[in-house]
């Protein structure tokens, strides 16, 4: 059953009339509905067509957040072949919101590294909704170091409000853990990409995303904070996420603009959500443009371009 998000109303009430007149045609076969469900599914298009024409940031975010969207399992389970989880830190546990492992992408070794939500009440709790411990990201700067040591592209699927804030993980150096996996981004002589499939928070997720190559999906959100959080400090009201939103530039258009992002892929009409293998295969297709983009580049290379990347980052505003 298709959740609905708030600005989405109208649409429902459409769709969900569609739906009536198709159950009642099922417990009456003798009639005949065609015409009028075919005005109404007609209706229901153009409407998610002018919904979706230019969604505002805090739109964006919501999109971002559905919980129907495809998450990192999903795209491992569908678009990679020989995938061998890897797990724990080596040091404390393992963490449950970060997943890893050996993989193939098209008959090509990868070590693909991602966080994930969850799908259904048990899981998110599991999965903690996505926000890693210092061990998560202890144990994906492990997997970093085997793709390092054997020559494995690295791919990163990043989906996180941000990094966990709870009293456990600051006492087993949160701080520390997210400086070292952004640090061992860097060094990697290896082609290093990243794909934001819904949100990407705040440092838990720059952690995994300081890449050679950024893409986002149309619909999902990347920056320094939530919207939310972003109005508590600066308004002293969360419910104005909206303003704070517009502020973030946290689109992928924005982000395009301001060279964070390197390339936006599309979503299906209504979001990833909407035709969940459509959207997973155009994610394989740009995974496999963008590491032919860079596998013949030397390790040294590799390296250098990406911290001069990030080092180079803002310099256009500092020039104005």
């Amino acid at each position: 059953m298709t959740q609905y998000l708030d600005f989405e109303k109208p649409l429902a009430e459409i769709e969900g009339k569609a739906e009536e007149l198709r159950a009642m045609a099922r417990d009456n076969p003798e009639m005949d509905i065609k015409k009028e469900s075919k005005a109404l599914d007609k209706k229901a298009k153009d409407l998610l067509k002018a919904l979706y024409a230019d969604l505002s940031p805090w739109r964006k975010c919501q999109v971002a957040r559905h919980p129907d969207r495809p998450h990192c399992k999903d795209y491992i389970d569908a678009l990679f072949t020989e995938y061998t989880p890897l797990a724990g830190d080596r040091n404390f546990a393992d963490d449950h919101a970060v997943m890893g492992g050996i993989a193939r992408l098209d008959g090509t070794p990868v070590m693909v590294i991602g966080h994930e939500k969850g799908n259904d009440t048990k899981s998110r709790i599991e999965r903690n909704f996505g926000m890693a411990r210092p061990e998560g990201y202890r144990k994906a700067i492990r997997l970093m170091d085997l793709a390092n040591r054997f020559g494995l592209p690295v791919i990163t699927l990043v989906d996180t409000p941000g990094a966990y804030p709870g009293k456990g993980a600051e006492e087993r150096g949160q701080s520390e853990a997210i400086a070292r996996s952004t640090e061992k981004c860097l060094e990697l002589q290896v082609p290093l990409i990243s794909v934001v499939i819904g949100e990407g928070g705040s440092g838990g997720a720059v952690a995994f995303a300081s890449a050679n190559r950024v893409a986002m999906l149309d619909h999902s959100v990347y920056s320094v904070i939530s919207p939310e959080g972003c109005a508590s400090i600066l308004w002293k009201d969360a419910e104005k996420m909206r303003e704070a939103a517009e502020a973030l530039r946290l689109t992928p258009k924005d982000l395009h603009e301001l060279g964070i992002c390197d390339r936006i892929i599309d979503e299906p009409m209504g979001g990833a959500h909407r035709d969940r293998d459509a959207t997973i295969k155009s994610v394989g297709e740009a995974l496999k443009i963008m590491l032919n983009e860079l596998q013949d580049l030397s390790g040294h290379k590799l390296r250098t371009d990406r911290r001069q990347k990030y080092l180079q980052l803002g310099a256009k505003g500092l020039a104005a």
